[in-house]
């Protein structure tokens, strides 16, 4: 693996690695967000039809995924991440993006192991999630956790990942990892964030990526 301590902005990252190539989304529809994120211009997924030559889209969510239909959207399979198997669909792609959605798995190793059936020996697997050791996170909770009543975690959310844990989970699946990044606070964001979040932020970052908002793992399929 090279190792990359780059700090990087998650949805161009996203978007520059799609570039051009036939893509599978993830949890595309950004339950329970759908309709705000389309409202606000914010859906990853309408932002990656701009940039994919081709785009698929998986999620379990039934509901969003008849939004993103009648938004506009192709392509979609209802999906149980831990369940690919049972997907009515026999393709391979040259990307697939699984982001922001593998802290909500109770079971990370089904879906790793399920998801190679969509890959080929040029395939990249995107994995993007929050930063266990998020100092932003830290500060927020040590603000108003109030005995961990007021976490900062999305109410989803069932895990935490960092650069060892996250790398070591896609290993046991007979997966490597080609490059590893940090992502930022992305400008969708800090607009909504107290001013002096950002600067907390901005400050950590600048002395180490490894306590930013979020991690990325490339992955391919074992060459061995």
């Amino acid at each position: 693996m090279k190792d990359k301590l780059e700090l990087v902005q998650r949805v161009d990252f996203i978007k520059q690695v799609c570039a051009g190539k036939k893509v599978l989304h993830l949890g595309c529809t950004d339950h329970p967000y759908t309709l705000e994120a389309i409202k606000n211009n914010m859906l990853l997924h309408f932002k990656l039809e701009k940039t994919a030559k081709e785009l698929y889209g998986f999620d379990y969510d039934q509901e969003g995924i008849d939004i993103l239909s009648k938004a506009g959207g192709r392509n979609l399979f209802r999906a149980d991440l831990e369940k690919l198997d049972e997907v009515e669909l026999d393709e391979t792609f040259e990307v697939i993006i699984a982001g922001e959605m593998i802290e909500h798995l109770s079971n990370p190793g089904l879906f790793l192991r399920g998801i190679k059936r969509f890959m080929h020996s040029e395939t990249s697997l995107v994995i993007t999630t929050i930063n266990a050791y998020s100092a932003l996170r830290f500060f927020m909770y040590g603000l108003r956790g109030k005995g961990g009543e007021n976490e900062p975690v999305h109410l989803d959310h069932v895990a935490y990942y960092s650069y060892r844990t996250l790398s070591l989970a896609i290993r046991r699946e007979t997966l490597q990892v080609k490059n590893f990044y940090f992502y930022d606070i992305g400008p969708e964001h800090r607009q909504f964030n107290r001013w002096f979040y950002n600067f907390i932020n901005d400050v950590s970052v600048s002395f180490s990526p490894q306590l930013s908002d979020g991690v990325i793992a490339v992955c391919h399929l074992n060459e061995d």
